[in-house]
């Protein structure tokens, strides 16, 4: 998707973090932690990570001293955000905040989205460009290296584009609601193909669909569309990430046997089809944990 030149953005939704070193003796504990913890391939439920926080879980997180956080800078327009990856995931996070501010009751916002370079700390544990962009529940906070970005393209074979770069942004976001709504309590700890956390990320699948399908009529404080409407071009760049990120095709690219009981995350198929029913439909068609097994 495009953002048209002249949106203003507002800056408040995303920090930028450098610098982080580990910070050690923290204990990982309580809440929604445990929803971090991973059985395939060491990746994080939350996520659509590839490679494994597990052994970074052990360390502990919540910041360290070193680490600076600042404000994004030079992200104050649309043009902006079609020129500069960091720019166009702040302008994704105020459409995003704006789109369900007026779709969920009571709503609040995540805290500010983390965009890192390298490692950072979180209370989910340890942050890196190995463990890729996830939503860590305790904090209500999405992290992204955006370097995960080239990654879905070099090595899982997605065609990139804006739109899938803002695909993984809105997708993270759907974690947060379904965390605010209650959804994400139903998922548990379990894998395989029709288990809770299959559910909740296609849940996060639709949710982030329903946003692209609605993005267009979001605006900022002037009434200045967002973006411009969405082509099939776009789209489908979308559905490639998606189907990069599917438990059959992570598996099938690292030479493993797909294995239906350790599916975390659903199918490539599930993952676009349940896109393009939120898209279609809007997210009150992304009851994932209400539908049976058969139609997943």
């Amino acid at each position: 998707m495009t953002f048209n030149d002249n949106v203003r953005i507002d800056t408040s939704q995303v920090q930028k973090r450098s610098g982080g070193g580990r910070r050690t003796g923290m204990a990982i504990g309580g809440g929604g932690i445990g929803l971090m913890l991973v059985l395939f391939l060491g990746s994080q439920l939350l996520g659509v990570d590839l490679t494994g926080l597990a052994p970074a879980l052990s360390s502990g997180g919540g910041g360290s001293s070193s680490e600076q956080i600042v404000e994004v800078e030079k992200c104050a327009t649309g043009a902006d955000a079609n020129a500069n990856v960091e720019c166009r995931m702040t302008a994704t996070s105020d459409s995003l905040n704006r789109y369900w501010s007026t779709q969920v009751g009571n709503y609040r916002g995540p805290q500010p989205v983390a965009l890192f370079s390298g490692q950072t700390q979180s209370q989910c544990g340890t942050a890196s460009a190995a463990t890729g962009p996830f939503y860590c529940p305790p904090e209500e906070r999405i992290y992204v290296d955006t370097a995960f970005f080239n990654t879905l393209r070099s090595d899982y074979g997605a065609s990139g584009g804006p739109l899938a770069e803002m695909y993984v942004l809105a997708h993270e976001w759907g974690h947060h609601i379904s965390n605010i709504t209650g959804s994400l309590n139903q998922a548990g700890r379990e894998s395989g193909a029709t288990s809770g956390s299959v559910r909740l990320e296609l849940q996060a699948d639709c949710f982030a669909g329903a946003w692209v399908g609605a993005a267009q009529t979001v605006t900022d404080d002037s009434g200045v569309p967002f973006l411009k409407p969405v082509t099939q071009a776009q789209i489908n760049d979308a559905l490639s990430a998606a189907a990069a990120v599917g438990d059959d095709h992570i598996m099938q690219s690292s030479g493993m046997r797909v294995d239906p009981e350790r599916f975390t995350h659903g199918t490539s198929e599930q993952r676009q089809r349940w896109f393009m029913t939120g898209y279609e439909q809007g997210p009150t068609s992304c009851g994932t944990f209400e539908v049976p097994a058969s139609q997943l």
